[in-house]
Protein backbone atom coordinates (compact mmCIF):
# COMPACT_ATOMS: atom_id res chain seq x y z
CA UNK A 1 0.00 0.00 0.00
CA UNK A 2 1.44 3.66 -1.12
CA UNK A 3 1.70 6.05 1.61
CA UNK A 4 1.06 9.68 0.08
CA UNK A 5 2.90 12.59 1.37
CA UNK A 6 3.53 16.10 0.20
CA UNK A 7 6.48 18.21 0.53
CA UNK A 8 6.38 21.56 1.72
CA UNK A 9 9.75 23.65 1.29
CA UNK A 10 10.35 26.74 -0.17
CA UNK A 11 13.70 26.31 -1.00
CA UNK A 12 13.92 24.39 -4.53
CA UNK A 13 17.18 22.42 -3.13
CA UNK A 14 15.76 21.12 0.39
CA UNK A 15 12.73 19.82 -1.32
CA UNK A 16 14.92 18.16 -4.25
CA UNK A 17 17.12 16.52 -2.20
CA UNK A 18 14.17 15.54 -0.39
CA UNK A 19 12.77 13.88 -3.17
CA UNK A 20 16.40 12.20 -4.18
CA UNK A 21 16.12 10.47 -0.84
CA UNK A 22 12.83 9.61 -0.81
CA UNK A 23 13.27 7.61 -3.83
CA UNK A 24 14.55 4.89 -2.27
CA UNK A 25 11.06 4.28 -1.22
CA UNK A 26 9.07 2.18 -2.95
CA UNK A 27 6.08 2.87 -0.73
CA UNK A 28 6.15 6.70 -0.54
CA UNK A 29 4.48 8.54 -3.11
CA UNK A 30 5.16 11.92 -3.51
CA UNK A 31 1.37 13.53 -4.57
CA UNK A 32 2.88 17.38 -4.82
CA UNK A 33 4.88 19.79 -3.70
CA UNK A 34 4.59 23.43 -2.22
CA UNK A 35 7.16 26.55 -2.17
CA UNK A 36 4.67 28.41 0.25
CA UNK A 37 2.16 28.01 2.75
CA UNK A 38 -0.86 29.15 1.09
CA UNK A 39 0.42 26.76 -1.55
CA UNK A 40 0.94 24.06 1.13
CA UNK A 41 -2.51 24.65 2.73
CA UNK A 42 -4.53 23.80 -0.79
CA UNK A 43 -2.45 21.14 -2.11
CA UNK A 44 -2.85 19.30 1.44
CA UNK A 45 -6.64 19.80 1.25
CA UNK A 46 -6.89 18.93 -2.02
CA UNK A 47 -4.83 15.91 -1.99
CA UNK A 48 -5.34 14.73 1.64
CA UNK A 49 -2.15 13.25 1.82
CA UNK A 50 -1.13 10.31 4.69
CA UNK A 51 2.06 12.64 5.65
CA UNK A 52 3.76 16.02 4.92
CA UNK A 53 7.18 17.25 5.37
CA UNK A 54 6.99 21.11 6.24
CA UNK A 55 9.90 23.74 6.57
CA UNK A 56 9.38 25.37 9.48
CA UNK A 57 10.36 29.04 8.36
CA UNK A 58 9.64 30.02 5.14
CA UNK A 59 8.27 33.71 3.93
CA UNK A 60 5.36 35.29 4.78
CA UNK A 61 3.21 32.51 7.11
CA UNK A 62 5.28 29.68 8.59
CA UNK A 63 5.03 25.94 8.86
CA UNK A 64 3.17 26.44 12.22
CA UNK A 65 0.17 28.56 10.36
CA UNK A 66 -0.12 25.65 8.05
CA UNK A 67 -0.70 23.33 10.93
CA UNK A 68 -3.20 26.13 12.16
CA UNK A 69 -5.32 26.19 9.10
CA UNK A 70 -5.63 22.07 8.30
CA UNK A 71 -6.37 21.34 11.91
CA UNK A 72 -9.39 21.26 11.57
CA UNK A 73 -9.71 18.96 8.70
CA UNK A 74 -11.61 15.45 9.17
CA UNK A 75 -8.52 13.47 8.84
CA UNK A 76 -5.22 16.08 8.96
CA UNK A 77 -1.72 14.30 7.31
CA UNK A 78 1.09 13.38 10.01
CA UNK A 79 3.66 16.06 10.19
CA UNK A 80 7.33 15.97 9.66
CA UNK A 81 8.90 19.31 10.51
CA UNK A 82 11.74 19.99 8.44
CA UNK A 83 14.34 22.86 9.81
CA UNK A 84 18.11 24.14 10.60
CA UNK A 85 16.89 25.62 13.39
CA UNK A 86 16.98 23.35 16.61
CA UNK A 87 15.17 25.43 18.91
CA UNK A 88 11.92 25.31 16.75
CA UNK A 89 12.10 21.63 18.50
CA UNK A 90 9.75 21.95 21.43
CA UNK A 91 6.92 24.35 19.60
CA UNK A 92 6.97 21.88 17.11
CA UNK A 93 5.56 19.17 19.86
CA UNK A 94 3.02 22.01 20.83
CA UNK A 95 1.81 21.60 16.51
CA UNK A 96 1.32 17.73 17.46
CA UNK A 97 4.16 17.07 14.94
CA UNK A 98 5.13 13.58 14.99
CA UNK A 99 9.00 14.10 14.06
CA UNK A 100 11.03 16.64 13.06
CA UNK A 101 14.67 16.31 10.76
CA UNK A 102 17.34 18.55 10.67
CA UNK A 103 18.72 19.74 7.37
CA UNK A 104 20.98 19.01 5.82
CA UNK A 105 18.70 15.65 5.82
CA UNK A 106 20.90 12.51 6.09
CA UNK A 107 19.42 8.60 5.07
CA UNK A 108 19.15 7.31 8.42
CA UNK A 109 17.53 10.40 9.76
CA UNK A 110 15.15 10.21 7.05
CA UNK A 111 14.74 6.43 7.65
CA UNK A 112 13.57 6.93 11.42
CA UNK A 113 11.22 9.47 10.45
CA UNK A 114 9.32 7.40 7.36
CA UNK A 115 9.57 4.10 10.23
CA UNK A 116 8.13 6.63 12.92
CA UNK A 117 5.06 7.50 10.27
CA UNK A 118 4.23 3.87 9.07
CA UNK A 119 4.18 3.01 13.20
CA UNK A 120 1.37 5.34 13.05
CA UNK A 121 -0.07 5.08 10.15
CA UNK A 122 -0.15 0.95 11.43
CA UNK A 123 -0.84 0.95 14.93
CA UNK A 124 -2.20 4.58 15.48
CA UNK A 125 -0.08 5.15 18.12
CA UNK A 126 0.48 8.36 17.87
CA UNK A 127 0.51 9.42 21.82
CA UNK A 128 3.55 6.96 22.50
CA UNK A 129 5.16 8.51 19.74
CA UNK A 130 4.93 11.85 20.73
CA UNK A 131 6.14 11.15 24.38
CA UNK A 132 9.01 8.86 22.76
CA UNK A 133 9.96 11.80 20.25
CA UNK A 134 10.24 14.60 22.88
CA UNK A 135 12.56 12.58 24.88
CA UNK A 136 14.92 11.91 22.24
CA UNK A 137 14.69 15.97 21.36
CA UNK A 138 15.73 17.01 24.90
CA UNK A 139 18.11 14.66 24.95
CA UNK A 140 19.30 15.58 21.63
CA UNK A 141 19.25 19.30 22.45
CA UNK A 142 21.43 18.36 25.38
CA UNK A 143 24.23 16.52 24.25
CA UNK A 144 24.42 19.05 21.76
CA UNK A 145 25.48 21.73 23.92
CA UNK A 146 28.44 19.52 25.72
CA UNK A 147 30.11 18.30 22.32
CA UNK A 148 33.53 18.93 21.09
CA UNK A 149 35.61 18.20 17.93
CA UNK A 150 38.91 16.10 18.00
CA UNK A 151 41.77 17.21 16.58
CA UNK A 152 45.23 16.54 15.57
CA UNK A 153 47.99 18.45 16.90
CA UNK A 154 52.05 17.84 17.07
CA UNK A 155 51.21 13.94 17.85
CA UNK A 156 48.42 14.63 19.94
CA UNK A 157 44.65 14.66 20.71
CA UNK A 158 42.95 17.65 21.19
CA UNK A 159 39.10 18.49 21.98
CA UNK A 160 38.03 22.14 20.70
CA UNK A 161 35.11 24.04 22.16
CA UNK A 162 32.69 24.63 18.91
CA UNK A 163 32.86 28.27 19.97
CA UNK A 164 36.37 28.50 19.15
CA UNK A 165 36.11 27.15 15.84
CA UNK A 166 36.10 29.99 13.30
CA UNK A 167 35.42 27.89 9.73
CA UNK A 168 35.83 24.01 8.49
CA UNK A 169 37.15 23.17 4.99
CA UNK A 170 37.51 20.13 3.17
CA UNK A 171 40.73 19.58 0.92
CA UNK A 172 43.42 17.02 -0.46
CA UNK A 173 40.91 14.48 1.24
CA UNK A 174 41.21 16.12 4.65
CA UNK A 175 39.25 18.06 6.86
CA UNK A 176 41.06 21.73 8.57
CA UNK A 177 39.58 23.22 11.68
CA UNK A 178 40.85 26.56 11.54
CA UNK A 179 40.67 28.68 15.00
CA UNK A 180 41.65 32.48 15.54
CA UNK A 181 45.66 31.56 16.30
CA UNK A 182 45.77 27.58 14.29
CA UNK A 183 44.63 25.38 11.70
CA UNK A 184 44.24 21.74 12.94
CA UNK A 185 43.24 18.67 11.27
CA UNK A 186 39.72 16.85 12.50
CA UNK A 187 40.12 13.35 13.72
CA UNK A 188 37.56 10.95 13.93
CA UNK A 189 35.18 12.29 11.39
CA UNK A 190 35.68 12.01 7.89
CA UNK A 191 32.94 13.92 5.90
CA UNK A 192 31.68 17.85 5.89
CA UNK A 193 27.96 16.35 5.92
CA UNK A 194 28.65 14.48 9.01
CA UNK A 195 30.73 17.22 10.63
CA UNK A 196 27.84 19.62 9.85
CA UNK A 197 25.44 16.84 11.96
CA UNK A 198 27.70 17.16 15.01
CA UNK A 199 28.11 20.44 14.99
CA UNK A 200 24.08 21.31 14.28
CA UNK A 201 23.02 24.49 15.32
CA UNK A 202 21.97 27.97 14.63
CA UNK A 203 26.48 29.01 14.88
CA UNK A 204 27.19 27.35 12.30
CA UNK A 205 26.15 27.18 8.40
CA UNK A 206 27.05 25.56 5.45
CA UNK A 207 28.22 28.18 2.99
CA UNK A 208 30.02 26.02 0.63
CA UNK A 209 29.87 22.23 -0.62
CA UNK A 210 33.84 22.59 0.63
CA UNK A 211 33.17 24.87 3.95
CA UNK A 212 31.01 25.17 7.05
CA UNK A 213 31.34 28.98 8.99
CA UNK A 214 30.63 29.96 12.56
CA UNK A 215 28.29 33.10 12.30
CA UNK A 216 30.05 34.36 15.12
CA UNK A 217 33.08 34.98 14.12
CA UNK A 218 32.03 36.26 10.52
CA UNK A 219 33.62 39.62 10.47
CA UNK A 220 32.06 41.50 7.81
CA UNK A 221 29.70 40.16 4.28
CA UNK A 222 28.81 41.73 0.84
CA UNK A 223 27.46 40.99 -2.34
CA UNK A 224 29.75 39.79 -4.41
CA UNK A 225 29.79 38.34 -8.05
CA UNK A 226 27.06 36.21 -10.18
CA UNK A 227 24.69 36.21 -6.96
CA UNK A 228 27.39 34.90 -4.05
CA UNK A 229 28.32 36.35 -1.31
CA UNK A 230 31.54 37.13 0.27
CA UNK A 231 32.83 36.49 3.67
CA UNK A 232 35.34 37.91 5.90
CA UNK A 233 36.27 35.93 8.58
CA UNK A 234 38.06 37.13 12.01
CA UNK A 235 40.91 34.51 12.36
CA UNK A 236 44.30 35.98 12.24
CA UNK A 237 44.82 35.68 8.28
CA UNK A 238 41.06 37.65 7.94
CA UNK A 239 40.09 34.72 5.35
CA UNK A 240 37.87 35.61 3.02
CA UNK A 241 35.14 32.71 1.77
CA UNK A 242 32.38 32.45 -0.59
CA UNK A 243 28.66 31.51 -0.08
CA UNK A 244 27.42 30.26 -2.73
CA UNK A 245 24.19 31.70 -4.90
CA UNK A 246 22.32 28.76 -4.05
CA UNK A 247 22.92 29.19 -0.31
CA UNK A 248 23.15 32.74 0.32
CA UNK A 249 18.79 32.68 0.58
CA UNK A 250 19.45 30.72 3.54
CA UNK A 251 22.37 32.40 4.87
CA UNK A 252 20.02 35.83 4.86
CA UNK A 253 17.19 34.22 6.77
CA UNK A 254 19.61 33.21 9.53
CA UNK A 255 20.89 36.53 9.71
CA UNK A 256 16.66 37.64 9.66
CA UNK A 257 17.73 39.77 6.86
Amino acid sequence: MKINCIIIDDEHPAREELVYLLSEYDEIKIMDQADSASKAVTSIQKNRPDFIFLDIQMPGKSGFDVISEIKNMKKPPLVVFTTAYDQYAVKAFEKNAIDYIMKPFSQDRLEKSINRVKEILNLKNENLIQKELKKLIEKTITIKKIKKISVEHKGRLLLLNPDDIVFCRYKDKKISIHTKKNPYTLYGINTLNHLELHLASNLFFRSHRNTIVSFNHIKEFSPWFHGKYHLTMNDGNKTELIVTRDRVKLFKQHLGI
